[in-house]
């Protein structure tokens, strides 16, 4: 009985503190009102109140009356030094609604009418920006929107982020030429190698391979599978280590075992076939391992050592819509040690 009444006293004692809290803030909000409608306030005053009120309704997570307020303010007040930043709010609140097209639209407004502004040390532009990025799926929105931010507010974001984020919005749109320029222009900044970007982890592997890709040569790529698969083989029966090394891929070509990450450095080969082909039988499997797909194919190979004796070779079909007469070929593009796993 004795907790039930303590429960009952705790209860009223709850309800009534956010009643009287609830009652408090409606009452101070109407008398701010008051304010703001019979006072004559200078405009900075004017900006204090109008805000105090809007913090109290998002506060109570009143975002309808907030809306409200602040768009009827706005059209009865156009030449309000702060509507950008009232705004900026009712964007907020829709976002907090889950109205993202809606919040949208407003942030796209104050863009595009009115002139900047800072608040409390911060620009409303760059606000609006931030928060396009993270709710627009339009490629081509997204692309200005990152653009402006990297030609607005140079010295207050990551260049070296954005210019990656640019080339992944060019690649969706099929635009190889902003593609490769977006990416050199992240190549060129002084973090490129070491930036870590969210959702991205390989962005300094991914655009380096891309920009030496298009500045190479490309001379060791083959029209069709066959054709490279024979070659390779060719090579491997006479012994001709000089002709192989020819056949492998002159941007990243790497050497590692099945567990390795690619993006290691001490993946990448330095060594020539020579080095570990001259005088050992070298055999290879005659069809392409079972695992092959129409993008990637796999060649066993042994005899290479009594450390590692079986290697697998590993082609993949150029991904380079760049250019058209590359794009589809194929490429020897490493070697894996060691029996699959």
């Amino acid at each position: 009985m004795k907790k039930l009444n303590l429960f009952v006293i705790l209860f009223c004692f709850v309800f009534c503190f956010f009643s009287c809290k609830n009652e408090k803030d409606i009452s101070s909000r109407e008398k701010l009102l008051q304010i703001l409608e019979t006072e004559n306030l200078s405009s900075d005053s004017r900006f204090s109140v109008i805000n105090q009120i809007s913090q109290s309704m998002l506060n109570s997570e009143d975002t309808d009356s907030l809306i409200l307020f602040l768009t009827d303010y706005i059209t009865a007040n156009p030449k309000d030094t702060y509507n950008a930043y009232w705004l900026l709010m009712v964007a907020y609140a829709y976002q907090l609604n889950g109205a993202n097209p809606i919040a949208e639209m407003y942030f796209e407004r104050i863009l595009n009418n009115y002139d900047d502004l800072l608040v409390k040390g911060k620009s409303v532009h760059m606000l609006c920006l931030q928060n396009l990025i993270q709710i627009s799926e339009n490629p081509n929105n997204r692309i200005i929107y990152f653009s402006r931010l990297i030609s607005h507010f140079p010295d207050k974001v990551s260049k070296t982020e954005l210019y990656y984020r640019l080339a992944v919005e060019y690649e969706k749109l099929g635009e190889w030429n902003q593609v490769l320029k977006s990416y050199s222009d992240f190549l060129a900044q002084p973090d490129a190698s070491e930036i870590q970007i969210p959702g991205s982890p390989n962005a300094y592997t991914t655009a380096k391979n891309l920009v030496e890709f298009n500045n190479s040569s490309k001379d060791w790529t083959f029209e069709t599978l066959d054709d490279l698969v024979n070659a390779v083989k060719r090579s491997l029966s006479w012994y001709d280590f000089n002709t192989l090394e020819k056949y492998k891929s002159k941007v990243n070509f790497f050497s590692m075992s099945w567990r390795q990450d690619e993006e290691q450095e001490n993946s990448l080969a330095n060594f020539t076939m020579r080095d570990f082909g001259y005088g050992n039988r070298i055999r290879y499997s005659a069809n392409l391992d079972e695992t092959s797909t129409p993008n990637e194919a796999y060649l066993r190979t042994w005899g290479w050592s009594n450390y590692i004796n079986v290697w697998y070779f590993y082609f993949r079909k150029i991904n380079f819509p760049l250019d058209p007469e590359i794009h589809g070929r194929w490429e020897w593009a490493g070697i894996y040690f060691g029996e699959k796993l």
